[in-house]
């Protein structure tokens, strides 16, 4: 996507999009929705407007909330980007998902480890129903048997591999099972910023399928780190307005484009928070971009369009989230199952379903995707899953079912559990070391920041919530826990 382009959607973006709802006669509705979910990459909660930032502009989505419901107790899958995406796609806990950490295929194989052949996807299930299914942006569950094309996409436009989405210039990103070389990147020279590029193909997509029922899938590899962003009018709205410190070639795990750069690690970055900031922006921008198009070609309202981000805002790369409040009044950042890890924004839009302007404090989590979507496909939901569907939600019907607990459990720095029953939310760190460490709990309801542990006051919940941890998971030779 030429910067002219782009140029021109952000200054559409800025003003209301209202007259591209009636900018054609909306199409009767089809039998089956249109679908589309956009999650964005280590953006924190606090990064939206609608959530409370001040600093960063994000008018697509805020008027995402403003046109739909917005959710204040989602819970993204996991606290890192790989098993995020797998709960999303089988409706399974990290407990019960069969990918549930960040590990490398191994052996000098690309990629994370796949997530097998015989998984069950969300993508499988709409096909069976019909669907024409895409996905266009980060995958990071594996090539081979986990491979998009293999896991009930019709379509892949992007990263497969999470070390190469590190970078905004790659030499290539994947298109189905070849490599689609990026036209002047070579490593060295940076001409074409991978996220326009992915963004067309969405766009292409959504315009290609649009007499079909379609799932459009798009994992956005922004704002995760490297900061980088092209040069353009979105970058200027930053450029200048905060107090910078270079993040320099000095830092750990940095370097620079190159014939000696290593890909998997991130590039300096002069201005890291205006970089930062336009990233943001330019991530609303293609949201808006999509918002447009669907209202572009008539399928407003037969399309849901939802909206979330993998994990909460990430500490690499010279990014600075308390500098922004990205993860708002929670504690915590990407790889802690404290809220500020875990709490996700979550937007949804769907005319003449989801009220404009409706707010919701249910607890749902990306794992009750796909019942929920199952449920509105009049597909059959799988009877191993996790999830509870959020439909009556979103309907504002008061047969809502809630969730008896909430788990998410991370191998990785000794091995972190956490839980929420109920407000009660009970996080246990170091499980894996020879002497695990302490089992904290809090009650959200009153200390949403969890800053006060109370687990000696509350003997008989920590116990509970305890047994809720030994109980929710199956062992996993791949991502192993020493103590249940």
């Amino acid at each position: 996507m030429k910067t002219r382009l782009m140029v021109l959607t952000f200054s559409l973006a800025l003003a209301s999009s209202s007259g591209a709802q009636e900018k054609k006669e909306i199409k009767p509705m089809n039998h089956q929705p249109n679908i589309i979910y956009i999650l964005a990459d280590d953006m924190g909660i606090g990064d939206l407007g609608t959530y409370g930032q001040k600093n960063i502009q994000t008018p697509n989505l805020d008027r995402m909330a403003g046109n739909g419901m917005k959710f204040t107790q989602h819970y993204s899958g996991a606290a890192v980007c790989a098993p995020s995406r797998s709960t999303l796609m089988t409706g399974q806990h990290t407990g019960h998902t069969p990918i549930r950490g960040n590990r490398g295929a191994g052996h000098n194989r690309e990629g994370q480890v796949p997530i097998p052949a015989n998984t069950l996807t969300l993508a499988e299930i709409l096909k069976e129903q019909g669907y024409v299914t895409g996905m266009f942006g980060k995958w990071g569950l594996g090539f081979n048997e986990g491979d998009p094309n293999n896991q009930g996409f019709d379509e892949f436009y992007g990263y497969n591999d999470q070390k190469l989405a590190h970078r905004y210039y790659p030499a290539y990103v994947n298109h189905n099972q070849e490599r689609d070389s990026l036209k002047g990147n070579d490593w060295t020279n940076k001409v074409t910023y991978a996220p326009d590029r992915i963004q067309e193909e969405s766009l292409k997509f959504i315009e290609g399928n649009k007499d079909k029922p379609f799932f459009a899938y798009i994992p956005l590899v922004l704002p995760h780190a490297e900061l980088i962003s092209p040069n353009d009018s979105i970058f200027k709205l930053y450029d200048g307005r905060f107090k910078e410190t270079p993040y320099t070639a000095d830092n750990k795990y940095t370097s620079d484009y190159g014939p000696n750069i290593v890909i998997h690690e991130f590039a300096p970055v002069e201005k890291p928070l205006a970089t930062y900031a336009s990233m943001i922006t330019r991530l609303d921008a293609y949201v808006g971009q999509i918002v447009d198009k669907v209202a572009e070609l008539g399928l407003a309202e037969n399309t849901i369009i939802m909206f979330a981000s993998d994990n909460g805002p990430s500490l690499e790369g010279g990014t600075n989230p308390d500098f922004f409040n990205s993860n708002g009044p929670f504690r915590g950042y990407k790889r802690d199952l404290y809220e500020g890890g875990i709490r996700a924004p979550f937007l949804v839009v769907w005319p003449n379903k989801v009220k404009p302007g409706s707010i919701t404090d249910h607890v749902s989590t990306f794992w009750d995707v796909l019942p929920t979507l199952t449920e509105i496909t009049n597909s059959k939901t799988p009877d191993f899953i996790d999830g509870i569907s959020f439909l009556p939600t979103l309907l504002q019907d008061n047969t809502q079912q809630q969730h008896d607990y909430l788990y998410w459990e991370y191998n990785i720095k000794e091995g972190r559990k956490a839980v929420r029953k109920g407000n009660w939310k009970g996080v246990w760190y170091k499980m894996n070391a020879k002497e695990p460490g302490s089992f904290e709990l809090y009650h959200l309801a009153d200390d949403v920041a969890e800053n006060n542990n109370v687990a000696e006051n509350y003997p008989e919940i920590v116990t509970e919530l305890k047994q809720i941890m030994k109980e929710a998971r199956t062992p996993s030779e791949l991502f192993p826990f020493n103590h249940n």
